[in-house]
């Protein structure tokens, strides 16, 4: 890995100051480094669609929100991408600032495992007109707007009738999502390692609807059916879409993310981590003994 790419949280001291410590510390490694607009106003910044076309590594320092609008631009490629976490929990961003030099040592030297995060790929139609398009890495999320009230949609799956519901929103998650928003809403912790999307709805009005995980492989279809005033299209908390009554969201597996862990990390440990799960592992020598 000899070109490396460094993006940061925008408009972040720390991040900024960190990052110029990574970059002299690449270059003494004789790496070149590529880092876009928010990292120095010294040098010549680079787009992130440049990178995803130039660098064998990306480096990207913040939270979970800037990984997944960095990653966007990497959908559909190979390239690896290594979060370190300036951010609160940090599921895409786990590896810890102050283990950063050790931790990209290892990557540059091949000691690493990657992991495909597949992606949504989200259109919107309006009277059988595309008015909007995207990609969602967590979640996409049908959402009432301003107005405090429910609102309703149907939901089909390979063009079959599934429900038809009244409610606050609906969240549909990749397992990489299933730790964001989706879980926030009762939805499941899928592992990253299952092909599927969880389909969770937001305050349903009727309380028999409960979430569901479905196939990655189906298409998921969202028509809008009642609203007061404009209702909304959320894809990762971070682009948006106005819809009124009658739009129809079309929602299916789309390509993939590669990250980069060190070999050692364990998913469920990062979950009894991160949530704060209860529990050292009782040996069996322990339980033996009454201990």
């Amino acid at each position: 890995m000899q070109t490396i790419g460094v993006a940061i949280k925008p408009n972040d001291a720390r991040a900024r100051a960190v990052a110029g410590e990574l970059i002299a510390w690449l270059h003494g490694k004789n790496c070149t480094v590529l880092h876009d607009t928010f990292v120095s106003d010294v040098g010549d910044a680079t787009s992130l669609a440049t990178m995803a076309e130039r660098v064998d590594l990306m480096i990207v320092l913040g939270g979970d929100g800037t990984l997944l609008h960095v990653g966007r631009y990497f959908v559909g490629r190979e390239i690896p991408i290594l979060g370190i976490n300036l951010g609160r929990l940090g599921f895409l961003t786990d590896t810890p600032v102050g283990s950063m030099f050790d931790v990209v040592a290892r990557v540059l030297a091949g000691d690493f495992k990657s992991k495909c995060h597949f992606s949504l790929a989200v259109q919107t139609y309006r009277d059988e007109r595309l008015i909007a398009e995207g990609i969602a890495l967590n979640d996409v999320v049908m959402q009432r707007g301003m107005v405090p009230r429910m609102i309703a949609f149907e939901m089909y799956i390979r063009e079959q009738f599934v429900f038809r519901l009244r409610a606050d929103g609906l969240v549909l998650a990749t397992p990489a999502g299933s730790t964001a928003y989706a879980l926030s809403s009762g939805g499941p912790i899928v592992h990253p390692d299952m092909e599927a999307i969880s389909v969770v709805p937001v305050c349903p009005h009727t309380l028999s609807n409960r979430p569901i995980v479905v196939p990655a492989a189906d298409l998921i279809e969202l028509r809008l059916t009642e609203s007061d005033g404009n209702s909304l299209l959320h894809l990762d908390g971070q682009e948006h879409v106005d819809l009124v009554i009658g739009d129809r969201v079309m929602v299916q597996r789309g390509a993939s993310i590669s990250l980069v862990y060190l070999p050692e990390r364990h998913y469920y440990e990062v979950l009894r981590t991160k949530l704060n799960w209860a529990g050292l592992v009782e040996h069996k020598n322990d339980r033996d003994h009454g201990a």
